[in-house]
Formats: C-alpha cells, structure tokens, sequence
C-alpha cells in the first residue's frame, strides 16, 4: 500500500522511525520518505544510512504549526512519532512535555487536515493507560485528541488512529541496555525495582509491524493495541546474568507494578482479534465504522465487560530460555 505514496514521520531519527523506514524501503517503492525531527546532528548521521532517492530531511518540531504544515505538502501517510517520553524529566519540566505531546499532536493533526492526508498513526504508549504521571497524561490528552479528529474532518478524506504499546526491547532508556551497561562496567549485581514487576515486551521490529498492519487495518478512530507476551523483572536479570545476584532498589516516583494497556472501563468499547485488540471511539459523529471487521477483511467480537488488559495478567509469560534468546538477538 505504500508504493509511489509519500510518507511522513515525526520523530522520525529515533530508534522507531529508523526500523520503520528499513522496513518500509525493504518491502515497498515510496516516492517519498519525509524524516521529521529538530535534531540536526542524527539527520545529518542517518543520512549515511538511509540515502535512497526518496529520502528527504526536515528539520522542524512539532510545536511549529507553520513548519509542520510546509512538511506535510503532497504527503499521503504520517507516523507521529515525536514526543517526549522520559518520566522523570516530563516531571521536572511539564510545560515542556505539554508543549510537545499535546500542542505539537494539535499541530500535526491540523496539518494533515489541511494538507488533505490519507490516514495518519500516532504511536502511544501503555502509560497512557491510567496515567500516573505527567508523561502518561500527556500522552492520554493525545490520544483522545487523534481519536477525536475523526470528527473535525468534515468533507476531507483524512483518518486518524493510534497505536499502543508497551516496553521495547533495547530501546533507549529501557532497562535491557543499562543492565548490559552494569555488566560491562563489572556490577556486582543488578538493581530490581521490585520482585513482583512486571512488563509487556515486543521488539522493535515487532512494533513496527504492527504499525504497518495498522494502516491496512485502520478506518479512523481505533486505538490499536498488540497481543504481546509479558517478561517478570527478575526473569529478565537472571536470564541476562545467571551469575549475579539482585538487590532491590525500590519503585520510583511515577512508576507502575504492573503496565496496562486496556482498562477495565475501556472494556465496553474493546473488539478482540486474533492478535491485536481495538478500543473503539466512545463519541462516533463522521466516522461511522463497524469496528469488528477492519480493512484487511480480520473479523473480531466485543470483549467481555470488565475485561482489563494488563501485564501481570498476561497469558503469556516469556521464559529465561526466550528471554536469553531474545537478548541475544538484540544485542
């Protein structure tokens, strides 16, 4: 579906916007692939990399209305993936991260109204999910105001939904790469927040491939959520280093036991498919959708009332074998 089409991504030098247009060169002919950031130094190192004809390189930030709407002039799909997203700094700055994950998902959203975009996927996160802190909250605001465009749109074709999911693997600021820092550095043991932790988990190519899935998928208006496995904590540290003891260290400020990505109150407008879960709009006017058969022909049913969708729950926990596997491969 993205042959000859122009793509756009916000955020577009970070781990995901890299992994996603490696995907997306090695299965499609875009004729255009619009990197987005405000970070000359990574456009500059990623050109190196991704040099193809289709390549261009803008810089900009999402908070710039104007500059968002020069960027989105011919471009058919977005990815917004911009956005501000360590916990402790969001605290510490809150008007910076309201700036950048509400403002600029205003920005974005009134761009590709008025530029007449296809269909735009905004990434979110499980903290969104009964947010308790500032970062999870923003990206809540977010994605009630994707969802929402879906009726701002009137005569124009452009849709709009999102995209949530948990802990990456090996991403930046996850705990996989600090725990290989420690070894590296000769830890005597690793740092456990809390024994009973828990973690959905998936790769970044995994996340990717949903997010492609999610444009064939998508009608406007879903938040699309990916049936993943979940990973115990102390799991993880044993099966990354056998020989080293753990010492716990205590939760920190704004952090979860346990991830959620569907809560029990968001039980009533969920439709379960095979691999992914959908949380419909609770408010329809422009898009009258049936939600329970989506664009690539998938046909799903109503959850069950009360259904809640969390990581602790999980049905599938990832063994130490899978787990030494899996940090092998993405080391």
């Amino acid at each position: 579906m993205f042959d000859d089409k122009s793509i756009l991504i916000t955020g577009g030098t970070g781990s995901f916007g890299q992994t996603f247009i490696k995907a997306l060169l090695a299965k499609w002919k875009p004729a255009r692939v619009v990197v987005f950031s405000r970070d000359e130094l990574k456009q500059f190192e990623m050109q190196q990399t991704f040099c193809a004809p289709c390549m261009r390189y803008f810089i900009g930030d999402v908070r710039d209305a104007e500059r968002m709407k020069q960027a989105m002039r011919g471009i058919d799909y977005v990815v917004h993936a911009a956005a501000l997203k360590q916990v402790p700094a969001a605290e510490y700055n809150p008007t910076e991260c309201i700036r950048t994950n509400v403002n600029g998902a205003e920005n974005v959203i009134n761009a590709a109204i008025e530029n007449g975009v296809e269909k735009v996927v905004a990434l979110s996160t499980d903290k969104a999910a009964s947010p308790v802190n500032l970062y999870g909250a923003t990206k809540l605001l977010s994605d009630k105001l994707f969802v929402a465009a879906n009726n701002l749109v009137g005569k124009h074709k452009t849709r709009f939904a999102v995209v949530r999911y948990g802990n990456v693997v090996g991403s930046r600021g996850s705990v996989v790469p600090y725990f290989r820092k420690l070894m590296a550095e000769g830890a005597q043991s690793l740092p456990i927040t809390d024994e009973r932790m828990t973690r959905f988990w998936l790769t970044l190519e995994q996340g990717v491939d949903f997010v492609l899935k999610s444009f064939e998928r998508m009608q406007g208006g879903e938040l699309f959520v990916p049936k993943i496995p979940s990973v115990r904590i102390v799991d993880l540290a044993r099966a990354m280093a056998p020989e080293l003891p753990q010492h716990i260290i205590g939760i920190r400020p704004g952090e979860k036991l346990h991830e959620m990505m569907i809560t029990r109150d968001d039980s009533i407008n969920t439709v379960v498919f095979d691999d992914h879960y959908v949380i419909t709009p609770s408010v329809r006017f422009i898009v009258q959708s049936d939600y329970a058969i989506n664009g690539r022909g998938e046909v799903g049913k109503p959850a069950q009332e009360g259904f809640k969708y969390t990581s602790d729950n999980n049905g599938h926990f990832l063994t130490l074998d899978e787990l030494r596997a899996l940090d092998k491969r993405t080391a």
